[in-house]
């Protein structure tokens, strides 16, 4: 298994282990361990160069997620259709650590589990999930999102014993 993590801002060092961790987590958790997944951490100002150039929204955003295995112009990926294999890789996941920590301030959780969600939320978007294409999509989406957070929980407390 495979991922790549960086972690560009120096607000996010000290969430990086924990992150990086998670990834593996999610990786085993969704049968994905001998794939490649790239996460990083950066900047609101970052994050926002990014989504104005790939996806031409000039604001800053909690998350990004560029899927090598969907092709341009192909039909949306159908989330059972990713296989484990070695060396594939899944994609690169963008999380904007400032505006992660907003949004776990605003919903009085902790930084670290606002990231994981974040991370789990990008992961899927890589996968084939997308809560934008429909109402029906966005709920199966999200109760997948909700499952794994609560699937790397229970994990993250075996570790811990």
């Amino acid at each position: 298994m495979a991922v790549e993590f960086r972690c560009a801002t120096a607000r996010g060092r000290c969430y990086a282990r924990g992150l990086r961790a998670d990834a593996d987590r999610l990786m085993r958790a969704v049968r994905l361990a001998d794939c490649e997944l790239s996460l990083t951490l950066t900047t609101d100002r970052a994050i926002r160069r990014l989504n104005r150039d790939f996806r031409g929204i000039d604001a800053a955003t909690d998350v990004l997620s560029f899927s090598q295995i969907e092709q341009a112009g192909a039909a949306p990926l159908d989330p059972r259709s990713v296989k484990n294999s070695p060396g594939l890789p899944v994609g690169d996941v963008v999380i904007s650590v400032d505006t992660a920590i907003r949004q776990a301030r605003e919903s009085r959780v902790n930084p670290a589990s606002r990231l994981r969600r974040l991370l789990i939320h990008g992961f899927l978007h890589l996968i084939g999930y997308d809560h934008e294409r429909s109402a029906a999509d966005a709920r199966r989406m999200f109760a997948r999102e909700r499952a794994l957070a609560a699937k790397m929980e229970e994990k993250e407390g075996e570790f811990s014993r």
